[in-house]
């Protein structure tokens, strides 16, 4: 049967509103998935008849979801007109909470970021963290000259786990307080925008398949090195987060031994990178880890050996990730990641000598920007629904 005879035939259990429904929300994601196109070009690849096709664009158009992009001038025929999805129908939030640093930005439904702030996180409370957070986000947003009522949804990333039931979130170790319940709920009203709390870990790895260099794996792994140790694995273009959203979690993994350092994060943070680099005889009241890296740059002789050690250890996580998922790629990202042109060598060396198991290892394309954008790119895709359906209701 062709799709014009399913989707057209009057003798559908469908009412006649739901069927107009079904036909514009066809041609949006198409306009979304495939870019702009006209109404020739719309009939024949969904199978809608013309007048189907321009009775439709003319409801989007009129609703604010799409526009006329241009035009193009076939060989023979009439120039048509393009139409593609309007981006200032709607605009999301997405936020990045790190112990050092408070990231907004405010996208269009392209995904385009329209404003942004990066802000200090010199929070000393959970209550003032979150406070924090609700003052940048509207700051952001009036920075943007969005209407605040155009910002149908915002997605917040943060280490730990987000306990959907008990709306706190659980494992989050280096955000004093971060778990106190009530404390989402409360952003999420002072924030007057719908809010979803994910692991920061697991948006770095969907910005990164979204934007970055995971795009097209068949399966991946970003494991983010920083303050702390995660994990976020994308398979199919889809998040697993495991029974209760602790897939990942890959921190809490026992070090080998009995002494320091006791779990891979003990191990394989930039702390560690600290620890080691003293340990070798490197000095200095505020030392970091960009420091030692910095340092090792340099052929500070210390500094080197921590980096040798790190990279030993990072190759230990990814022979574990390897082990259990089969990764065809394993992203190296977070602070620590800024510097994996100093741990590329030392991880594939190492990772030899453990494993036959040998993924491709890269580092992050997106950078710090990794759990932002992959907070957006989650916010985009309630948002567009919540687009659609707002306007298909008025």
């Amino acid at each position: 049967m062709p799709a014009s005879d399913a989707v057209d035939r009057p003798d559908q259990p469908w009412s006649r509103q739901r069927l107009r429904s079904t036909n514009a929300r066809l041609l949006l994601d198409r306009l979304r998935t495939s870019g702009a196109a006209s109404r020739a070009q719309l009939a024949r690849e969904t199978g809608l008849s013309k007048p189907t096709v321009s009775s439709a664009l003319a409801a989007l158009a009129e609703a604010g979801l799409v526009h006329e992009v241009g035009t193009r001038a076939p060989e023979r025929g009439r120039t048509a007109v393009l139409y593609a999805p309007d981006p200032a129908a709607g605009y999301v939030l997405g936020i990045d909470v790190g112990r050092s640093w408070l990231r907004v930005a405010v996208a269009n439904l392209d995904g385009e970021v329209v404003a942004r702030a990066d802000v200090r996180n010199r929070a000393r409370s959970s209550a003032a963290m979150a406070e924090l957070v609700v003052a940048t986000a509207h700051q952001v947003v009036a920075n943007s000259e969005v209407a605040p009522a155009a910002v149908v949804h915002a997605v917040v990333g943060t280490p730990g786990v987000y306990d959907e039931q008990r709306r706190r979130v659980r494992y989050a170790m280096h955000l004093p307080g971060w778990g106190r319940a009530g404390l989402f709920d409360r952003m999420r009203e002072d924030l007057g925008v719908p809010l979803e709390v994910h692991n920061d870990a697991n948006l770095a790895a969907l910005g990164e398949y979204t934007y970055g260099v995971g795009a097209g794996s068949r399966l991946f792994a970003y494991i983010m090195i920083g303050t702390g140790l995660g994990m976020g694995v994308v398979s199919e273009g889809r998040l697993f987060t495991g029974a209760h959203g602790g897939a990942g979690e890959i921190g809490f993994l026992p070090w080998p031994g009995q002494q320091k350092p006791e779990t891979l994060e003990d191990a394989v943070s930039g702390v560690a990178v600290v620890e080691a680099a003293r340990m070798f005889g490197m000095t200095g009241q505020q030392l970091t880890a960009k420091a030692v890296f910095d340092a090792a740059r340099q052929g500070n002789a210390a500094a080197v050996k921590a980096v040798e050690l790190e990279g030993e250890r990072i190759a230990h996580t990814v022979a574990a990730a390897a082990a259990v998922l089969d990764p065809d790629l394993v992203v190296l990202g977070g602070g620590v990641g800024h510097s994996v042109d100093l741990l590329l060598r030392p991880v594939r060396e190492n990772l030899r000598a453990l494993t036959p198991l040998r993924p491709k290892i890269v580092p992050s394309a997106l950078g710090e920007d990794a759990v932002l954008l992959g907070a957006v790119a989650t916010a985009l895709g309630t948002a567009r629904d919540l687009v659609f359906e707002r306007h298909s209701a008025s």
